[in-house]
């Protein structure tokens, strides 16, 4: 009893640290991060909890769910960082609470459930999504929780326990359409196809497949009808642009060669990737078996290699492929952990040389006094430089702890990513600060901010840092549209965009009303006099973003 109250206060430590203390401690990241936050402070200061709006913009990219738990988040936890962020952290929390439950259901076993929830929380890729405010853990909670109504369906020695494991499957389903999309339906079938074909299952998924097609329905379909009946081109646009176009055609949005997924998955598995292998390996190798390996297997395989033959990739689409990875790790570490193999210790190896090879790489090459000729910290930013360096030197004495009576601390390695994630918010070098979290800047020229009727930036990302932070949702577009080119063609916008060529029309008849204040975030070595803008009255510079204030004139 001693030693359960002992590990649990340990997991429960270790997660505070890692997933809870950090969240407040480093400035939003822009575009992803204060653009998602924007939204649904505007959807809870609206109050309209069935249409986007970004920028007062419609803005139709991403279903609605995603968006209904960050506004909570906020509601309950206020405007601030930790808010912002806290979704994501929930519903990873949610999705390894899954894993665990899904691991005991297959083998009973309670030392492969616990692990098989510190390994999801702790791959490296999985802690940097889950502490960033995206929708991608959202959806991952819903498909992880399709994974387990799935397997909890098949597996049922009832009639009645199967139906309600497909309703609960359509569920899952139905929610992670709302949360981004119909992926949310391609994954679990391209998932569960490998093992379906190995087991027969034929009869069963059509016999029942049925009823969780009509519960995704029926639990999204709500929304669905409001949102048509609110915006009859939502669903228009969200298949076409953000489904068809984005993962086939010829011109999808971040476009990738198939290889892509396959560094980010290698370094997304640290601390653990010493495992990857024999887990692979042996999910391969029961596929004959009914313990649920080669079920995981699929959920691993199948949606990589969806993501990676897609045309357009980011590198948080695969997040989902960790929760079944963590599971097969889990239990293969146990498996080892009884028989001492030297894989475990292999493991530790692995992370020691990447904790120092990182170590040097900052110290050496990165830091102000690098040998080469731009390095990523100037030489007023030693203290971060050392805080970089320290964060990858507590990985390596981590792995090199469990060196020492492997059989006693090989988990130690789950501890690899603490010193990043308490250390991670004091060491990003400046001129990343200066074009990527703009807080700070904004916080400096809050005055001109709140003292200009018209506010204008040449970046999406720094426009939602700056409604974001100044609670206002009417900061306009100069330059580009981007991803707001779609809200921008409705009617009634046409002054929220300028172009550059027009801007100086556009600012003699705007600073007769009152003061304008325009924010670019500039190319690197560029100065704003090169752009030939209308001499200022005043001007504030921070690294690459720069303030251009003009006053009201009659």
């Amino acid at each position: 009893m001693k030693s359960l109250v002992k590990y649990g206060i340990a997991l429960g430590l270790g997660f505070i640290l890692l997933y809870l203390i950090p969240l407040n401690g480093r400035a939003l990241w822009q575009p992803d991060e204060v653009r998602y936050a924007e939204i649904s402070f505007e959807m809870l200061l609206s109050k309209n909890w069935v249409v986007p709006y970004f920028l007062d913009l419609r803005y139709f990219e991403k279903p609605i769910l995603g968006y209904w738990i960050n506004s909570l988040s906020q509601f309950i936890f206020g405007h601030n960082n930790f808010a912002v962020r806290f979704g994501s952290v929930f519903c990873i929390t949610l999705s390894a609470l899954l894993v665990t439950w899904l691991a005991f259901r297959m083998w009973r076993d309670r030392a492969i459930a616990v692990l098989s929830g510190v390994i999801f929380l702790t791959f490296f890729l999985v802690y940097s999504v889950g502490t960033y405010a995206v929708l991608d853990p959202m959806v991952t909670l819903c498909l992880t929780a399709a994974m387990c109504c799935f397997w909890g369906a098949s597996t049922a020695n009832t009639t009645a326990a199967k139906v309600g494991g497909y309703i609960l499957l359509g569920f899952a389903c139905g929610l992670g359409v709302m949360s981004k999309g119909f992926l949310a339906l391609v994954i679990p079938v391209i998932g569960v196809f490998p093992w379906v074909i190995l087991q027969r299952r034929w009869k069963e998924l059509f016999l029942f497949g049925p009823i969780a097609v009509v519960s995704a329905i029926l639990i999204a379909l709500p929304w669905a009808m409001a949102i048509a009946r609110a915006e009859p081109d939502y669903w228009r646009y969200f298949f076409w642009v953000e489904h068809i176009q984005r993962f086939a055609k010829d011109d999808a949005q971040h476009k990738a060669p198939f290889w892509y997924y396959m560094p980010i998955f290698i370094v997304g598995c640290m601390p653990w990737l010493g495992l990857l292998p024999g887990a692979l390996k042996r999910g391969f190798q029961e596929r004959s078996a009914q313990n649920g390996a080669f079920y995981l297997l699929g959920w691993v395989v199948m949606p990589l290699l969806f993501f990676s033959i897609a045309k357009g990739k980011l590198l948080t689409y695969i997040l989902p492929c960790f929760v079944p990875l963590s599971i097969l790790m889990a239990r293969h570490a146990v498996i080892l952990a009884k028989n001492k193999a030297q894989t475990l210790r292999i493991n530790g190896w692995l992370n020691l040389v990447f904790g120092i090879i990182c170590f040097v790489i900052v110290l050496v090459a990165l830091a102000p006094w690098g040998p080469v000729k731009y390095t990523l910290y100037d030489a007023s930013e030693v203290n971060k430089a050392i805080l970089a360096s320290l964060a990858f030197l507590v990985w390596a004495l981590f792995g090199g702890l469990t060196l020492f009576h492997n059989e006693r601390r090989w988990f130690w390695v789950a501890c690899c990513p603490l010193g990043i994630a308490l250390l991670v918010g004091f060491s990003i070098p400046n001129n990343v600060e200066h074009s990527k979290q703009p807080q700070a800047f904004i916080e400096a020229i809050r005055p001109q901010l709140a003292d200009s009727q018209y506010i204008m930036a040449d970046s999406i990302g720094i426009a939602s840092g700056i409604a974001w932070q100044m609670k206002r949702s009417d900061i306009d577009l100069y330059g580009a549209q981007g991803e707001l080119k779609y809200g921008l063609a409705y009617p009634g916008n046409e002054e929220r965009f300028t172009t550059a060529e027009n801007f100086p029309q556009w600012l003699v008849k705007h600073r007769r009303t009152g003061n304008v204040a325009l924010i670019l975030l500039l190319s690197n070595g560029e100065q704003f006099e090169q752009l030939a803008l209308p001499a200022p009255d005043d001007t504030y510079s921070d690294g690459r973003l720069v303030l251009l204030q003009y006053l009201k004139q009659p």
